[in-house]
């Protein structure tokens, strides 16, 4: 019976329904984007590539691993803990051996893969990596050789099709290669491409000699994987249960099936953490922010109906009955806003996907995975929103006396209710204590999601205290406003009069204002202060940049053969101490006091050596170390080391939170050669270019250009975070539009009495602009307000000053955004609603 009255209601009443339903529709697509980005993450597949031909595959573990031991209330608590490694793992030669005398194995082919930029004109693709093996691999893919022969001496070369062609390459031809080493020119004896059935489109090989891939790999004694090829008949399954058992006690590990490309791309491995823990956090941001604009959009949706309602309540309408009419209704909008909006999500969240990819967050490799999972949360998240927020706005009406409904619904409630009000207190008190505690964090993964959900417990505290805000903004204004004429008058009595409604459209305005000052400034807030810890610490003369892999060992032996010039290589890294990541740096430690100055406020650099670090004041803090104490790290391909703190810096935003040598370093990274290389030297840029003229890959820059080329990567990084809360900015966005169009459509009524009393138009319309800027002041300054409470905090923890990075044209076009949005939401209803002919509309029936 409920369900009938409801559905004839939605029917009669499409327009009054319009705003909740188009709130939900974009809160499901929204949700659905999210879902999606997190099923990709958690269940995207990595299909392998090199190693389509052999159907077992042995790796390395690329995780390091700890052991947990709690002791609480008597009982013992193990718990086993994994976290993945930042370089290749690699593994020992002997372990060849033993996987060929297992049973069953026809062939266990070791191989060897390494960083290999060919350097010929047209020879780079971004969306094709370069990697060099030994030919004696190229049988797991299969790769066969189409034209020449196969590499047999050290300055041979076999390429595949695609770099071939790519390149202009032939046999007989000559490609010069930057790899781990020097860059060298080796002859092309042969091109080779992908057997039948197998397929490469996200990498490029180049395959060289036994003995000169082994030279280049710089991994003697050790080998990337092995493949392995059952002998015939040969069950895959069995095959790798015995190949694990004979390597039981060993680190190696055994996979099979889609458990091969993780191994071969690392990098997609990596990603799907970065994709869950995005995917998370932005559905969970998103959430938020839905429930915070549907809870507001049907709060107005149902204060619009209060006669009618009252009415009900009038007749002997329960307070139960009434909520189950607005259950109902909001059931029928959630259901039928929650399956469109959850499949307009799904073409929306492989947008998302595609733009991370070109951004390069996010690797190809990791293909983007749709189920209807995403769908099926999508759209109960949108029907249990709408279900919550039609209970949440229909309490007041519910528990109002029947014979008092009609007398309650004539006229707006002259103040806010108490247990609003408290709970407004309890957000705006836990806004306060979220603030407090970002100001102690000090690393982005902890400080980032609590400095989002700062913002919305905020704005939540203002949609709570909304019309106490709406009271006080207009008892500030009040006099100034009454010596503006008749229209603002006229606003500052619906400003005072109508409080809870106003309050509905300053909520998501002051959300949409605090959000997104909160995304742009967040990145440049952390970036600027780690560029200028770099430009302070900084002493070299010019700094040496790369165009290809890095910079070759050779152009800083051509640099240091000048007397007096200190070259400080520099290779960058992340390793584990324990289990917990830190970026690391290996420095070259001959003369680097010359050119590098990290702000030393413990120890000392003099004597810094292949068995020491230096640490971060952040990382000193976390491990409890100081000079002269030990540090156990596990470096990024997993190799263990203990070294002794030389010195405590204060610069860790800049140089990172480790530093080691670089000899140390570049032995256990994929790639050793260094990414930039400072330089103290008399000489001019022009003489040292020319002193790298044989490496035109090599840049001269001074420290400015250098600090330039950072600003430019942390654009790129700030790119990343904008487009993923682009879509929650854009669902605030069109809240705001959709709050301000349903408070202006409803007054149509209250339009045409005044219009019938003796105002102009024109009169009603500055009314409307001046209730608009009015909206604009409170949402811009409470926005503004909680953003610089939030980036202040931010800053606080991780920069160690509350001094947040904000663009003055950035904010000023936010706060013009804003203002057009509120100031059109506004007038395009107005106008609309002033067409119809006053006294029609006065007599005309609700």
């Amino acid at each position: 019976m409920m369900l009938r009255y409801a559905l004839q209601t939605v029917r009669d009443r499409k327009g009054g329904f319009l705003g909740a339903f188009l709130a939900l529709l974009c809160a499901a697509a929204l949700i659905t984007a999210c879902g999606t980005l997190l099923e990709t993450g958690l269940r995207g597949t990595v299909r392998t590539e090199r190693y389509g031909a052999a159907p077992v595959l042995v790796s390395a573990d690329q995780n390091v691993h700890r052991t947990v031991v709690k002791h609480k209330k008597g009982k013992t608590k193990v718990k086993h803990k994994a976290k993945p490694l930042a370089e290749r793992a690699w593994l020992a030669h002997d372990i060849v051996r033993k996987v060929r005398a297992v049973p069953g194995v026809r062939r266990a082919v070791p191989e060897l893969t390494f960083p290999a930029e060919p350097l010929a004109a047209g020879a780079a693709d971004p969306d094709r990596p370069a990697h060099g093996h030994a030919w004696d691999s190229a049988a797991l893919t299969p790769y066969t050789l189409a034209a020449g022969t196969a590499p047999r001496s050290g300055g041979d070369v076999v390429v595949d099709r695609v770099l071939a062609d790519r390149a202009h390459l032939t046999v007989g031809g000559r490609l010069t290669v930057q790899s781990t080493q020097e860059p060298r020119t080796y002859r092309v004896t042969g091109i080779a491409e992908p057997g039948a059935g197998a397929t490469v489109t996200h990498q490029t090989s180049l395959f060289f000699s036994t003995a000169e891939a082994e030279r280049l790999a710089a991994h003697p004694g050790q080998v990337t994987a092995i493949g392995v090829v059952p002998e015939r008949g040969r069950d895959v399954g069995a095959l790798k249960e015995a190949v694990a058992a004979a390597l039981d006690g060993t680190t190696a590990q055994v996979t099979t099936g889609g458990g091969r490309g993780p191994v071969e791309f690392l990098d997609a491995s990596a990603a799907r953490v970065k994709l869950v823990s995005m995917g998370g956090a932005m559905g969970g941001t998103s959430l938020l922010v839905a429930v915070l604009v549907v809870v507001g959009t049907f709060a107005l949706s149902v204060q619009q109906r209060h006669r009618e309602l009252a009415l009900l309540r009038a007749i002997a309408a329960t307070p139960r009955q009434i909520r189950s009419l607005l259950g109902c209704e909001a059931l029928l909008v959630g259901a039928a806003a929650g399956i469109i909006g959850s499949l307009a999500g799904l073409p929306l969240g492989g947008w998302l996907y595609g733009r991370f990819v070109a951004l390069g967050s996010v690797p190809p490799t990791l293909e983007r995975t749709v189920s209807l999972f995403p769908v099926a949360a999508g759209l109960a998240a949108t029907l249990f929103g709408a279900w919550a927020a039609t209970r949440v706005a229909a309490r007041r009406i519910g528990r109002i006396r029947p014979a008092a409904a009609l007398s309650e619904a004539s006229a707006a409630p002259v103040r806010p209710a108490l247990a609003r009000t408290v709970a407004g207190l309890v957000a705006l008190a836990g806004g306060t204590v979220l603030v407090i505690v970002l100001a102690g964090l000090r690393t982005e993964a902890a400080s980032t999601p609590v400095t989002f959900l700062s913002v919305v417990v905020l704005a939540v505290a203002v949609a709570l205290l909304g019309p106490l805000l709406v009271r006080a903004t207009a008892a500030v204004l009040g006099r100034p406003l009454r010596t503006a004429g008749p229209a603002a008058r006229l606003a500052t009595a619906n400003l005072k009069g109508h409080a809870a409604r106003m309050a509905a459209v300053v909520t998501p305005l002051t959300l949409l204002v605090g959000m997104t000052c909160t995304v742009l400034f967040v990145q440049p807030t952390l970036g600027d202060a780690a560029r200028a810890q770099t430009r302070a610490g900084v002493r070299a003369d010019w700094v040496l940049g790369a165009q290809g892999p890095g910079i070759p060992q050779a152009a800083v032996r051509e640099v240091r053969r000048a007397p007096g010039t200190t070259a400080t290589e520099i290779v960058r890294s992340t390793v584990r101490v324990g289990l917990d990541k830190y970026p690391a740096q290996g420095l070259t430690a001959a003369g680097v006091t010359r050119t590098w100055d990290p702000d030393v406020t413990a120890g000392s650099l003099e004597g810094f050596g292949a068995r020491s670090v230096a640490v971060s004041r952040l990382a000193a803090d976390q491990q409890h170390l100081k000079p002269g104490s030990t540090l156990k790290l596990t470096l990024g391909d997993g190799t263990p080391v203990s070294l002794t703190v030389a010195a405590v810096y204060a610069r860790g935003l800049g140089f990172g939170d480790l530093t080691v040598a670089h000899d140390l370093l570049a032995r256990h990274v994929d790639n050793p050669l260094a990414s930039s290389v400072l330089v103290s030297t008399s000489r001019s840029q022009e003489q040292l270019a020319h002193t790298l003229r044989e490496f035109p890959g090599v840049r001269v820059l001074s420290p400015g250009d250098a600090d330039g080329l950072r600003a430019e990567r942390q654009q790129d990084d700030a790119e990343v975070n904008i487009i993923a809360m682009a879509l929650v900015l854009a669902f605030t966005a069109i809240a705001v539009v959709n709050t301000l169009a349903m408070s202006v459509s409803e007054r149509i009524r209250e339009f045409a009495l005044l219009r019938l009393a003796g105002a102009t138009r024109h009169q009603v319309l500055r009314m409307l602009r001046v209730e608009a800027l009015t909206v604009v002041l409170m949402g811009v300054g409470l926005g503004s307000g909680i953003a610089a409470a939030v980036l202040s905090a931010f800053s606080l923890g991780m920069t160690g000053t509350a001094a947040p990075a904000v663009l003055p044209l950035t904010y000023v076009t936010v706060v013009a955004a804003a203002a057009v949005l509120a100031l059109t939401a506004t007038a395009m209803p107005g106008r609309v609603a002033l067409r119809v002919r006053p006294v029609t509309m006065a007599t005309a029936k609700e």
